[in-house]
């Protein structure tokens, strides 16, 4: 099976398992993998490269688990150019429906050197190893490490070689991030030009992202010929990373008008396995990255929210939605307007005439000079000083106790004051922060997603202080709470709780009339 594609067709190939695991520190875990592995498969990634079989017995075990689960995708293995790495790849990937070897070997004259091979025996190599695995699979990918300084004659030959051993998809990658946009678009269209059968087979770009060049390369490379796109989710991969899914696919959506290619992707689902990814490699997405970052789809200057409530193509290029985002994020703080500050008090259930606006606005400026973002319970805060009062009336913790130690579970118990009335539960967790917010949960069960949990000490020693801070988001509203304890767990717990007593008072303001007491 070749995977061959129509001209209007780009393949989405994930490398995230693979090239993204290779980050330092990014290992996962296998049900991470899988959970990983599944979501991609339901987002319509064509092939998933699932993980370097030979590299541990627990890639095999991922790669083998990720095969036989898979629904739609092809699922591809990596081996190097040799029989033993290929069979192992073989054994692992044999069990999906769809199933892939990808193999490679460095042919630029620096990674000639390493196994000290002049051409002609690398040559012999790519003929045997690539004949190896098509004897095995029907589907077989071959890279030229490195391709981007290789020698052009050398390279055409070894694609050709590539090409009558039985490759179906030729990868050509810039490993070292080297190659600027038209560089990459005139070598692509010259493999296709020069090499014998490169009509019969897909070629692939593969571009690594040390110049901040990499999603560009890969567009350019489309646009030369190339119909399959190596990338990761969030851009996770060896030293800068690598093209990122969302960006090629988005930029494909965007300006189709250009770039007229279709990819099988549903972006609806990119904004959430760009948050898994993020929490299962440790590696956090910066808040300007593209697409996904959390600046993203937000505006903070008072001229672009005020041309974003009047019409949001004035500033936006996408829809939010189009990524699985609720909508647009309107953030105040020392720069926005009184546009923006009027409609999110209108969001929160204030109609203020003129000259109560000028007024909250005097205020919420100064409030603005002295924290980074002002929060809808800043807002509340400034409407009513009493509201922040009230709302310690509705929650509040009266008892705590937690056990915690080297033997799980860890558990809390909790006496939570609600409305008036104590009630008592014994709630379990992964440690002792997490049993005691799903005790809080339980006696007052909600839907807020808890967005951040920081811990700071506040003075030296043993016996430090901390400061917690807790910031809860529903429906896209945002809320937040702190407490300080020299009992870290007591500070988290308070916290907590203040945190969803803004919660309340905010649905209290935003939705007087569906408002109920907690109790």
């Amino acid at each position: 099976m070749t995977d061959k594609t129509s001209q209007d067709r780009v393949v989405i190939f994930d490398t995230t398992l693979r090239d993204g695991e290779q980050s330092p520190g990014a290992t996962m875990t296998h049900e991470e993998k899988l959970e990983i592995a599944e979501m991609l498969d339901e987002m319509g990634v064509d092939i998933i490269e699932a993980g370097f079989p030979i590299a541990s017995e627990g890639d095999f075990e991922a790669v083998t688990a990720i095969a036989k689960q898979a629904k739609q995708s092809v699922i591809c293995g990596l081996a190097r150019a040799n029989f033993k790495d290929i069979d192992r790849c073989w054994e692992a990937v044999k069990h999906a429906k769809r199933p892939r070897i990808h193999t490679f070997i460095g042919t630029s004259p620096l990674h000639r050197a390493i196994p000290n091979l002049d051409m002609d025996q690398m040559a012999e190599r790519i003929h045997d190893t690539v004949t190896h695995a098509r004897n095995l699979c029907d589907n077989v990918q071959w890279s030229p490490m490195d391709a981007t300084r290789t020698e052009h004659d050398y390279l055409c030959r070894v694609v050709e070689i590539a090409i009558k051993a039985g490759a179906t998809t030729i990868n050509i990658p810039d490993t070292v991030g080297y190659t600027a946009p038209r560089e990459s678009a005139d070598l692509i269209r010259m493999l296709i030009e020069k090499v014998p059968g490169a009509d019969d087979i897909i070629f692939a770009t593969h571009c690594h992202n040390d110049l901040g060049m990499a999603t560009a390369n890969a567009l350019a490379a489309v646009e030369a010929g190339a119909r399959q796109i190596e990338c990761t989710i969030n851009g996770l991969g060896e030293r800068a990373g690598n093209t990122a899914l969302e960006e090629v696919v988005m930029a494909l959506k965007v300006r189709n008008d250009i770039m007229p290619y279709q990819t099988r992707i549903d972006t609806t689902k990119i904004m959430n396995i760009s948050r898994r990814v993020a929490a299962v490699s440790g590696f956090p997405v910066q808040f300007n990255k593209a697409i996904v970052g959390k600046n993203a789809f937000a505006h903070e200057s008072g001229i672009h929210q005020d041309g974003m409530l009047k019409n949001a193509e004035t500033f936006e290029i996408m829809r939010p939605q189009d990524i699985g985002l609720a909508g647009t994020s309107l953030p105040l703080g020392k720069h926005s307007g009184r546009a923006a500050l009027r409609s999110k008090l209108n969001d929160l259930g204030f109609d203020l005439a003129d000259n109560q606006l000028n007024d909250v606005f005097v205020r919420f400026k100064a409030l603005a000079d002295r924290k980074k973002e002002v929060f809808d319970e800043d807002i509340i805060a400034l409407m009513s000083d009493q509201a922040s009062e009230g709302a310690d009336d509705h929650l509040q913790v009266k008892f705590l106790r937690v056990i915690c130690g080297t033997e799980a579970p860890q558990s809390a118990d909790l006496i939570l004051t609600v409305d008036g009335k104590d009630q008592q539960v014994t709630a379990q967790g992964d440690g002792p922060v997490d049993a005691t917010f799903n005790a809080i949960k339980r006696l007052f069960p909600h839907n807020a997603r808890l967005a951040l949990y920081q811990v700071h000490a506040v003075t030296e020693g043993t016996d430090a202080q901390a400061t917690v801070s807790v910031r809860l988001e529903e429906d896209g509203k945002i809320v937040t709470g702190q407490s300080s304890d020299t009992d870290t767990v007591v500070a988290s717990a308070k916290a907590y709780i203040s945190a969803l007593n803004n919660l309340i008072v905010r649905r209290a303001k935003t939705k007087p009339e569906e408002f109920k007491s907690v109790s």
